[in-house]
C-alpha cells in the first residue's frame, strides 16, 4: 500500500511539473490538462463500465441523468504510468488518459484497441440557456474506417449501419433519438445529454454535440467483445427490464378507432364467431369527445355513455361527426360494461392515453395554475392542447390523479401516444419554454422516459398484481425498466416504408430496450385508397401481418378511414383470409417459446429481436444485412419486403400479376449466417450456412430457418394464451449441433417473479448420441404444473413442420421435476 502511495504522489508530481495534473480516486481518477486547461475524471461503475466527464469549469458540475440508476460499485484498478500518460486496468478494459490532452483510449484485456478519442476531440462554446450560462459541447471520437456502429434509437434510414450518416437528435413521430452507439467489436458509448442533440459520422471523426450542456459527459461500455455483454452493461446501468404479461405476447386487434362500446365488443365477437385466437383489443383516442376535451382520460364523448339524447353532453361530440345522427339501441350502456365484456371473453383492453390535454379538461386546469404546461402547439392543431411537464414531481402524480379512474375500472395497459411530445409549427423560443428541470432544449429527449417513469410508479405503488404494460411511441435509453415498449409511429402502408421498420426496430434493440412492435400494415393506407380489398394493399399487408408474428408485440393497426379485422379481407379459402389466420395461430404455438425469451429478458438481460451483430459477429455479409434477424437465438426471419404477385396501377388501384395468388410461388433471396447449418422450418430439410440461398415463397409463408442444435417448446391450438395450461408441450429438436434451451414459466400476470416465484426447466441436446437431457427444474410457484408430460420429435424430412401439434410425436415423456434422459 505504501509503495502505491509512493507511486501515485510521484505521478502526480511528475505530470504537475508539466502544468497537468492526475489525481488517483477511489473509483479512477481527476485530471486536469494544461493547455487549454480542461478537467476532468475518469469513474469506474464497474469492470466494464466507465465514465468520463470533462468541463471547463473548476469543479464538476451538477447534473442529472435520466436514465443512470446504478451507482458505481467498488472496483479494482491497477494504474500504470508511462510519460504523460496514466493506463487504469479494471480486468475488463483498459483505459489510458493522455493528461497533456485529455485524450482517452480504450484497449481490451488482449490489448487491442477498441475506440480512442480524437486529439482535441471534447469542446465547448459558450452560449446562453435562457436564464443561465451553459455551452454548446460535443465529443469526438475516431472510428476504424470498415467498423460497422449500430443503435441511435429508431430511425428510418432503412439502414442498418449508420456509418457517414448525420442524424438531427430530436424526438419526432417514426424517430426515436437515443445518443448511443454500439460497435461491431462489442463495445457501446452513451452520450449523457437528454437535450437537443446531432450525431455525425464523417471519414475524419464520429461525434455527438449537444444544443445546451455544461460538461462532455459519456459512459463506455465493454464486456466480452459481444452485443449481449453490451446489452447487460445497458440494462445494469440503466435499469433491469420487467416481465410482460403472457396475454400481451397474444395477437392484438387495434385500429383508429372504434367508435362505441358495440363496435370494439362486436369485433371481439367476430374474431371468437370465426375461431381467430385474440388476446389485446385497444380503445383509440377521442373515447373522451371533442378535440377540446382532448385526453379528459374520461369517457365523456356521448356514445360511450348513451347520452345521443342530451344536448349538454352532444358538446362533447368529437370533431366532424354529426350531432344528428341515430344509432341503433346500444348493447352497452357503459364502457364499465364494455370492460367487463372484454374480460368475460378471455380478452383484454389497452386504451389510449397522452402527454397533452385539452383546454376544456380539469387536467389543464389544474396544470395551468400548477405552470406545468409547455405552451407550443401540439395535436390536435389549433385545439389549444398542450403538453404537460413530466419532469414536474407534481404533475406526474396529478397525471395518475386522473388516470386512475381508468385503472380502477380494470383497464389492462396503457398507451401513451405522442410522448415526444408532438410538436407543430415549432419556433426557437418553443425550446426555451422552462420544464421543472430546465429549457425543455436541455432535456427534450427524456419526455417519454420520466412520462413513462410516473404512470409505472405510480400504479407499482398501488399494487403488484397487474403487470404494468405501456405502449409509447417514443424513447429513451432506460425505458426498459418501467413496463414500456415503442412502436415505429405513424408510419405510412408501403413496401419501402415496410423495409425501413426492419433495421429501425433492430438499431432501437441494440439500445438496450428489448421491446418494440409496428403498425401492422402500415399506419397511413392513402397509397391504396384506403382501402383494404385493395388487392396490392392486402399483398403487403398479408407480408407485414407475417413479419409480425416475430416481433415482442403483434399488434394489427391502421388509420381511419382504412379498416384492418381479418373478415374484411375475406372469408376463409381466400388467401388473404387463410394467409393472416394461419400466422397468428402459429403466433400462439410459439407463445411457451415467446414467454421463455421474455423470461430470459428479464433474468439473463437477454434480447428477443436479434441483430444478426449479436450472434454472427464475425460474418461481414451478415453483420451489414438491415432485412434479416434471429428471434432468440434459434429462429431466423426474413420478411418478405416487395410484391411478387401483385402491383398498383393507375389511381393507386390493385391487380395481380399471376392467374392464381392462392397457387403462385416465387422466389425470395435468403441469406444464411456461416458457422452453422439451418433447417428450413416449413420443409424440415437442412441447408449449409454462409451462403445466399433462394426460398420459393407463397404468399402464406415467409422464409423461416431453424439454427441446427435448435430446441422448440411449442404448445397447444388456442383462442386465447391462458385456454389451455401447457402440460403437453411439444419439444421439437433441429438436429445437426449440439444445442440448449431454458423453458421458463410464472404466474403469467403479477411480479412475484421478483421475489424468485417462478420456474425455469433447461433442455440440452447432444447431436452426437441423439440424446435429449431435461434437467431438474429450477424454482417454484403457486399452482405451478408439478406434472407434465412433453412429447419430443426429431425435426427431419419427412415429418411435418412444427407449425402445428405433432400429430405423431418420437417419444413421450412424463415429467415431474426431477432429471431425464431421452434417447432419439
Amino acid at each position: 500500500m505504501r509503495k502505491e502511495i509512493l507511486f501515485l504522489t510521484a505521478l502526480a508530481s511528475c505530470l504537475s511539473s508539466f502544468g497537468q495534473t492526475f489525481e488517483k480516486t477511489a473509483q479512477g481518477g481527476k485530471f486536469q490538462t494544461a493547455q487549454p486547461t480542461l478537467n476532468g475524471e475518469v469513474i469506474f461503475y464497474s469492470p466494464s463500465i466507465v465514465r468520463i466527464v470533462k468541463y471547463p469549469s473548476a469543479e464538476m458540475p451538477e447534473k442529472k441523468s435520466y436514465p443512470i440508476i446504478k451507482t458505481p460499485e467498488k472496483v479494482e484498478i491497477s494504474y500504470k504510468q508511462n510519460g504523460n500518460t496514466v493506463s487504469m486496468t479494471s480486468g475488463k478494459m483498459t483505459v489510458t488518459l493522455d493528461v497533456a490532452t485529455g485524450k482517452v483510449t480504450y484497449t481490451d484485456p488482449q490489448g487491442e484497441t477498441l475506440l480512442k478519442e480524437k486529439v482535441e476531440g471534447t469542446n465547448f462554446i459558450p452560449r446562453k440557456d435562457v436564464n443561465r450560462d451553459a455551452y454548446t459541447v460535443s465529443q469526438a471520437f475516431s472510428l476504424e474506417p470498415e467498423e460497422a456502429i449500430y443503435g441511435l434509437g429508431q430511425r428510418q434510414s432503412g439502414a442498418m449501419n449508420h456509418r457517414n450518416q448525420q442524424i438531427h437528435l430530436s424526438n419526432g413521430n417514426t424517430n426515436i433519438c437515443i445518443p448511443y452507439f454500439t460497435s461491431e467489436k462489442g463495445y457501446g458509448v452513451y452520450w449523457d445529454n437528454p437535450g437537443i442533440s446531432d450525431f455525425s459520422d464523417t471519414p475524419y471523426e464520429t461525434s455527438f454535440s449537444s444544443q445546451v450542456g455544461l460538461c462532455s459527459d459519456y459512459y463506455f461500455l465493454y464486456k466480452d467483445g459481444t452485443q449481449d455483454g453490451v446489452i447487460a452493461c445497458i440494462r445494469d446501468l440503466t435499469g433491469k427490464a420487467t416481465m410482460f404479461p403472457l396475454w400481451t405476447m397474444g395477437y392484438w386487434q387495434c385500429r383508429e378507432r372504434y367508435k362505441s362500446p358495440d363496435e370494439l365488443c362486436g369485433v371481439l365477437d367476430k374474431y371468437r364467431k370465426l375461431q381467430i385466437p385474440l388476446d389485446g383489443i385497444v380503445q383509440d383516442w377521442q373515447y373522451w369527445g371533442c378535440d377540446s376535451n382532448w385526453n379528459a382520460m374520461k369517457f365523456m364523448n356521448p356514445r360511450y355513455i348513451n347520452k345521443m339524447d342530451d344536448k349538454e353532453a352532444l358538446r362533447y361530440l368529437p370533431n366532424g361527426e354529426d350531432k344528428n345522427a341515430r344509432y341503433p339501441k346500444p348493447r352497452f350502456k357503459s364502457p364499465e360494461e364494455m370492460v367487463e365484456y372484454v374480460h368475460q371473453h378471455n380478452a383484454h383492453l389497452m386504451i389510449s392515453v397522452w402527454a397533452s390535454f385539452g383546454p376544456w379538461t380539469d387536467q389543464f386546469k389544474e396544470l395551468d395554475k400548477m405552470d406545468a404546461l409547455l405552451k407550443f402547439e401540439t395535436w390536435p392543431p389549433k385545439s389549444g392542447a398542450h403538453p404537460y411537464d413530466p419532469f414536474n414531481k407534481d404533475a406526474r402524480d396529478l397525471y395518475w390523479r386522473y388516470l386512475s379512474h381508468l385503472h380502477k375500472m380494470n383497464i389492462d395497459a396503457w398507451w401513451t401516444d405522442s410522448t415526444e411530445p408532438d410538436h407543430l409549427n415549432p419556433k426557437e423560443s418553443d425550446f426555451d419554454l422552462m420544464t421543472a428541470d430546465g429549457s425543455f432544449r436541455s432535456v427534450h429527449n427524456a419526455f417519454p422516459l420520466t412520462h413513462n417513469q410516473g404512470i409505472y410508479e405510480h400504479q407499482r405503488a398501488v399494487s403488484d398484481e397487474k403487470r404494468v404494460f405501456q405502449m409509447t411511441r417514443s424513447g429513451y435509453l432506460g425505458q426498459q425498466r418501467y413496463g414500456a415498449l415503442s412502436w415505429s409511429g405513424d408510419v405510412v402502408s408501403s413496401w419501402d416504408v415496410l423495409r425501413q421498420q426492419i433495421p429501425a426496430g433492430l438499431n432501437y434493440t441494440l439500445c438496450g430496450i428489448p421491446f418494440w412492435n409496428t403498425d401492422i400494415g402500415g399506419f397511413f393506407g392513402w397509397e391504396y385508397n384506403n382501402d383494404c380489398t385493395n388487392v396490392a394493399y392486402q399483398e403487403l399487408h398479408v407480408r407485414w401481418f407475417q413479419w409480425g408474428c416475430f416481433m415482442p408485440l403483434m399488434r394489427n393497426h391502421c388509420s381511419s378511414p382504412m379498416m384492418n379485422e381479418i373478415d374484411l379481407f375475406g372469408k376463409e379459402g381466400d388467401w388473404a383470409y387463410d394467409a393472416q389466420k394461419r400466422i397468428i395461430e402459429l403466433r400462439y404455438r410459439l407463445l411457451p417459446y415467446i414467454y421463455s425469451l421474455d423470461g430470459a429478458v428479464v433474468q439473463e438481460d437477454g434480447t428477443m429481436m436479434r441483430p444478426l451483430v449479436m450472434d454472427f459477429a464475425h460474418d461481414r455479409k451478415a453483420i451489414l444485412l438491415d432485412d434479416e434477424y434471429m428471434f432468440g437465438k434459434n429462429i431466423l426471419v426474413c420478411p418478405v419486403t416487395e410484391p411478387l404477385y401483385t402491383k398498383k396501377v393507375e389511381k393507386n388501384k390493385g391487380v395481380t400479376t399471376v392467374p392464381d395468388i392462392a397457387k403462385a410461388s416465387a422466389p425470395v433471396e435468403v441469406y444464411l449466417p456461416k458457422g452453422t447449418k439451418w433447417i428450413d422450418f416449413w420443409t424440415n430439410e437442412t441447408v449449409e450456412g454462409g451462403q445466399h440461398i433462394k426460398r420459393e415463397c407463397p404468399v402464406d409463408i415467409l422464409p423461416l430457418y431453424i439454427k441446427a442444435g435448435s430446441i422448440l417448446p411449442l404448445g397447444p391450438k388456442v383462442q386465447y394464451t391462458t385456454e389451455k395450461k401447457w402440460d403437453n408441450l411439444d419439444i421439437c429438436i433441429y438436429p445437426g449441433a449440439n444445442g440448449e434451451f431454458v423453458l421458463y414459466e410464472d404466474e403469467f400476470d403479477n411480479y412475484n417473479y421478483e421475489k424468485g416465484m417462478f420456474s425455469t426447466i433447461k433442455f440440452n441436446w447432444d447431436d452426437a448420441s441423439r440424446t435429449l437431457t431435461i434437467s431438474d427444474r429450477k424454482g417454484e410457484f403457486p399452482k405451478m404444473l408439478k406434472r407434465r408430460s412433453f412429447r419430443i420429435t426429431l425435426m427431419q424430412p419427412g415429418k411435418q413442420s412444427a407449425e402445428t401439434v405433432m400429430v405423431s410425436a418420437d417419444k413421450k415423456v412424463n415429467y415431474s421435476g426431477k432429471k431425464l434422459t431421452v434417447k432419439l
